[in-house]
Formats: structure tokens, C-alpha cells, sequence
């Protein structure tokens, strides 16, 4: 809706313009001899060409001066030297490329208005025993004893005093199992409780938690972000002495005005203004149909000149949720067989793991008995009987302790290194060890590959997960450059210091906790193919579809563009050029030089156009 708004009240002008020339001609059609026309076109050339003077002045008073300067020139020259056709022609090509400029801009980020509308506005506090009040989140106090129920958010940093719940945890620290919270168990405000009610003791305000922390930083990374300048601004830095001097060779050779009024009209740098623009909407145009959002101009030009490419691991090259890796076989049993029975008395339990136990048992054909006596120990696992056999799965602690199996047996199977697992008991004997790893996307290999090849000079993991989680994941692609246990500011701490020695990040994330990271990034690209939510609304690009190479395509779709918006500016300042020469030597007069200009501007547009349309880089 801004977005509309702003191209809206940018068009006005160039419309006026146009609708004072249509107006002019009509006049004079009509009464040829009553000079009307040029009244009108006078009037016209007041209002819309006043205000363009009055802007460029204004930025020439803060020091810049830029691509308009020239077609401020123009306009108060036709004015001076009678010929406000003209200076409308060239109202309405500088204007015009203003109002596309607007368009392609896109709309601001709403991050920060999102993430503050997703936190907690209630919290429910303990009075007594018996009693409990909604109070706003802004009035807990630390030691405040807070009731926490499924569904819920955690409103501040706490720790846990009383029930059992999983929470989940992978939007803040980007873990993929849920966190398994009991007495003690501290808490992280923007936690969501999934299953169990708790009771909590504020350790912080919420304004002190690590929720406010995620929106400060997410605000405090947007306002640093620097803006990029206009590539028509740092062509006319060149352009528009060049065009001073031919004005004044023009004057000094002819001692005639309207020679130099035709030079400023020629040269009005309106393929700078109109071939940004129109290439980078036809850029977001192709993206979105690749189901690649690009919110504004400045992040589809920036995609293309990344060097360093910094993604966030689950959820991001992992497909976020773990997956049965293999089953470490024990006492002669086959893994299929210690899959089936596992599988039977986890299909009556709720936990994550479960879930993925069951289907992976189901993925590989095995038909599932009916398990009876099914008895859950939320958070650490589950027994039942199965065709007449007692199986336990869960936690090593939890088999053991539900199991006469000695625990020196039990080391014989176990794998050295640590990981994620559950163990299976049969009849008292241990029976297998099933190990589950976040699996990673397909392809991920071949992505980075492409990155490289694109100009990605080096590619970095940044994880809230477990260092060795990380460093495995990480490995397993050939990435060495490797960062885990990261809060936030974490992220967003190595993001700052990449941008401030001179890199160009792009920055791949799909959490909450990777919001801020994508903001302070030169761009941030989010994955959002469940959602995305405030992490979309803090990136420049948005995924829509859950696949990792569209990243890549971005980028291409990027360098595409600014090459087709290069050339355009080239071969639009070369004719205008040309054109330029033309005038200074009296070859065109200013009205065929605006005319010219316009033919120029179509030519450049045409080409521009290129960009909406797939084809090779």
C-alpha cells in the first residue's frame, strides 16, 4: 500500500505535464493567433518544472549535486528563452524517471512493527495459591512467579519453578528439537510452550529479555544500513560536467542561447533516470515469478556484487526437523525389526522424535503391530508391550532406568562420538540405538558451488545450535569457515564486522533469531517457503518456495539486470553524445532535441525491458 502511495504521488507530475501539453496544443488548434497556448504551457512549466527546480536547489544547498542538475538547467533556460514546450518535454522525462525510480523501489521493511506485534502482550501472574491475574507484559518484575500454558509464549527470561513442557526454541537459538524445560530449566522470552503448563520466576523485565534484544537489534541494524546511490547520481558526476562544458563551447563559438538551450535539452540525462529503473522492475518482475520477492531496487542490485555469503544452518541448509540417520544394530537383532518394534509404542506418543521414528519405520515398507500398556515419561521416553515383548525406547538414562541392563553392556554399542539418539530395549536386553541427524536440503553442494562461481569469494555457517552440531553439518558440505552457539547479536556481531571491512554480505537465514543478522546484512535473503513471518519481514528478498537454489537464481537474476541497465546507460549517453555535438554545432534545435531525447529515452526503455524476460546472464 506505501508502495502504491508513493508511486502515486510521484506520477502526478509527469502526468500534469503531459496533460498541460495536450491542453496547449488543444489551444492552439482551436486559436491559433490568441497565443494561448503558450500561456498555458507558461503556467504548466511554473508548477511542474518549479518544483523539480526547487528540489535539485534544495539538495545543491546539503551538497548534492546530481543527474538533475542538468535537467534543472534545461528547464529554466526554455523558460528564460521562451520555449516552455520544451521545458515541459523535459518535465516530463525527468519526472517520469522519478516515478519509476518510486515504483521500483519498493516498500519499506516492516520488521520491527512485526516482531513487536508478535510479542507477548499478557502475562499471567501467580498471586497466591489460588489465584492468578492477566497483568501487561510491561509490568512483570524480576522474581514475579508467572503461569506459562500450551500455546503460550514465553513473556520474559525466566526460569522454570514448577510442570514439564517441550518448548521450542529453534526461532531464538535455531536447536530443531524442542527443549525439554522442568524445574530449574531456564527460559528465553519468545519460547514457545508446546505441550505442558509451567510456572516461571522472571529473572528479567520484558523489555530486558532476549526478545526486546532481537527487536533493538533488528531496529539498530535497518538504521545503520547505509543507502545505496543512485547509479544515474554516480554517472552524472561525469556526465553533467561534460555536458557544462559543450554548453559553454556551444555559446562562446555562436554566442547563441538557443544552441545551448538544445545542448541541455539533448543531453537531459534522462537514460540515467529511465534505465535503472525500468531494468530493475522488469529484474523483481522475472524474480517473482520464480517465486523470489525482491522488496526494492537497491537489494536485486546489490544481490549481484555479493563476496561473501553467510548462512544459517537449521532450517536454512538443513531441512530443520531431524531424520533417522541409521540404526546401530545390537545382540544379533535387524535394524528393520528393532525399527518395527520401536516404532509401534512410539506411534502413541507426541514428541517429535517419535513422529520422526514412526515415519521412518513407514518409509521403509514396515507395517506396524499394535502396541498395548503404552506408558509415556513426557521428554525422556516410552514403554509398552508389543506382541507379547516389552519394549522400552527413550533416553539412555530413561532405558537404563527401566531396564536391568547393565550399563558397561550398554557402552559396547554405543558410537564414540556424541549425537542425537534413542535407545531401544527388548525383553530387558538392549536391542538397538537409533541415531536421527537434521538432514541437509538436497543440493546444498551444488549451491555453493554456483555462489562461487558467481563472485562469492568465501561462504560462512553462522548456527545458534551446538558448536559440534555445527561443525559436523558444516563439514559434511566442505565448509571450514564455521560459527556455532550464537545468540542474535551474535550473528549479527560477525554480519557488522563483514559489512565494515569492506564485504558485501548476503546473508541466507530462515529464524526469528537470524531477523536481525538479515537487516544488518548488505542483503538478507529469507527462506519462507512454512511462512517466514518476521524473519521475511526483515529481509530484502523473500523465498517463497522451500528451495535453496533460488538463491542462486537471485543473484543471477541480479547481475542480469544491472548488466542490462549498464548497457542501456551506455549506449543512451553515447547517443545523447552524439546528439549533443549535433546541437552545439546548430545541427537541432531545442524542440527537435527534446523530441530527440525522447527517442533516445524509447530505445533505452525498449532494451530496459529486457530484464523481465529469462535469459542467459
Amino acid at each position: 500500500m506505501r508502495m502504491r502511495a508513493a508511486a502515486l504521488r510521484a506520477a502526478w507530475r509527469p502526468l500534469f505535464a503531459t496533460a498541460i501539453i495536450v491542453a496547449g496544443l488543444v489551444a492552439r488548434a482551436a486559436a491559433p493567433a490568441a497565443g494561448y497556448d503558450r500561456t498555458i504551457w507558461y503556467a504548466g512549466l511554473a508548477v511542474a518544472g518549479g518544483l523539480v527546480v526547487w528540489r535539485t536547489v534544495q539538495g545543491a544547498l546539503h551538497g548534492h549535486f546530481a543527474a538533475d542538475v542538468v535537467a534543472t538547467l534545461a528547464i529554466v533556460a526554455s523558460a528564460i528563452l521562451g520555449q516552455p514546450f520544451v521545458g515541459l518535454v523535459i518535465v516530463i522525462m525527468q519526472t517520469g524517471g522519478e516515478a519509476l525510480e518510486r515504483y521500483a523501489e519498493g516498500r519499506a521493511s516492516d520488521a520491527v512493527r512485526a516482531l513487536e506485534a508478535a510479542a507477548p502482550r499478557i502475562a499471567h501472574r501467580v498471586r497466591d495459591e489460588h489465584g492468578i491475574e492477566d497483568v501487561p507484559v510491561d509490568a512483570v518484575a524480576p522474581d514475579d512467579v508467572l503461569l506459562v500454558r500450551p500455546g503460550e509464549l514465553v513473556p520474559c527470561d525466566a526460569i522454570v519453578v514448577d510442570g514439564s513442557a517441550h518448548v521450542d526454541v529453534s526461532m531464538l537459538t535455531g536447536e530443531p528439537l524442542p527443549l525439554f524445560a522442568s524445574r530449574d530449566t531456564k527460559l528465553m522470552s519468545g519460547s514457545a510452550n508446546l505441550d505442558g503448563a509451567l510456572t516461571i520466576r522472571a529473572l528479567a523485565p520484558a523489555r530486558d529479555s532476549q526478545y526486546a534484544r532481537i527487536v533493538a537489534l533488528v531496529r539498530s541494524a535497518q538504521s545503520s544500513k547505509a543507502p545505496l546511490q543512485r547509479i544515474a547520481d554516480r554517472y552524472a558526476v561525469w556526465f553533467t560536467p561534460a555536458t557544462l562544458a559543450v554548453c559553454a563551447i556551444a555559446y562562446v563559438t555562436s554566442g547563441d542561447w538557443l544552441r545551448v538551450l538544445a545542448v541541455l535539452a539533448v543531453a537531459t540525462p534522462c537514460p540515467l533516470i529511465l534505465a535503472t529503473p525500468v531494468a530493475v522492475i522488469g529484474g523483481i518482475n522475472r524474480a517473482a515469478r520464480r517465486h523470489i520477492i525482491v522488496r526494492h531496487g537497491t537489494a536485486l542490485e546489490r544481490l549481484g556484487s555479493a563476496t561473501v555469503a553467510v548462512f544459517d544452518k537449521t532450517g536454512t541448509i538443513t531441512i530443520g526437523q531431524p531424520r533417522v540417520r541409521h540404526v546401530i544394530q545390537a545382540n544379533g537383532r535387524p535394524p528393520a525389526a528393532v525399527l518395527q518394534m520401536a516404532g509401534a509404542v512410539e506411534r502413541s506418543s507426541g514428541h517429535l522424535l517419535a513422529r520422526t521414528l514412526v515415519d521412518a519405520a513407514e518409509a521403509t515398507g514396515l507395517t506396524l503391530p499394535a502396541a498395548s500398556g503404552v506408558v509415556e515419561s513426557p521428554g525422556r521416553g516410552v514403554s509398552g508391550t508389543v506382541d507379547g515383548h516389552r519394549v522400552v525406547v527413550g533416553a539412555r538414562s530413561f532405558v537404563l532406568n527401566a531396564t536391568s541392563i547393565d550399563e558397561a553392556r550398554l557402552r559396547a554399542f554405543e558410537p564414540k562420538e556424541s549425537g542425537l539418539r534413542a535407545y531401544v530395549a527388548i525383553d530387558g536386553e538392549v536391542a538397538g540405538i537409533v541415531e536421527y541427524a537434521d538432514a541437509l536440503r538436497p543440493g546444498v553442494a551444488d549451491v555453493f558451488r554456483d555462489l562461487t562461481g558467481l563472485g562469492v569469494r568465501r561462504i560462512m555457517l553462522l548456527s545458534g545450535d551446538h558448536a559440534a552440531n555445527a561443525r559436523t553439518v558444516a563439514a559434511s558440505v566442505g565448509l571450514v569457515d564455521v560459527q556455532g552457539d550464537l545468540l542474535p547479536e551474535g550473528k549479527v556481531g560477525v554480519v557488522r564486522e563483514l559489512v565494515r571491512s569492506g564485504e558485501s554480505v548476503l546473508m541466507i537465514g530462515d529464524g526469528t533469531n537470524d531477523a536481525p543478522a538479515l537487516s544488518a546484512a548488505t542483503v538478507g535473503v529469507a527462506l519462507a517457503g512454512h511462512g517466514g513471518g518476521i524473519t521475511a519481514e526483515a529481509a530484502d528478498v523473500v523465498i517463497l518456495i522451500d528451495d535453496l537454489s533460488r538463491v542462486v537464481e537471485a543473484v543471477r537474476i541480479s547481475r542480469r539486470t544491472m548488466h542490462i541497465a549498464r548497457q542501456c546507460i551506455a549506449v543512451g549517453l553515447g547517443l545523447s553524445g552524439v546528439a549533443m555535438v549535433a546541437a552545439a554545432m546548430g545541427l537541432v534545435a531545442p524542440t527537435g532535441g527534446a523530441l530527440l531525447q525522447e527517442a533516445i529515452d524509447l530505445a533505452v526503455i525498449v532494451n530496459a525491458l529486457r530484464a523481465s524476460r529469462s535469459g542467459d546472464e
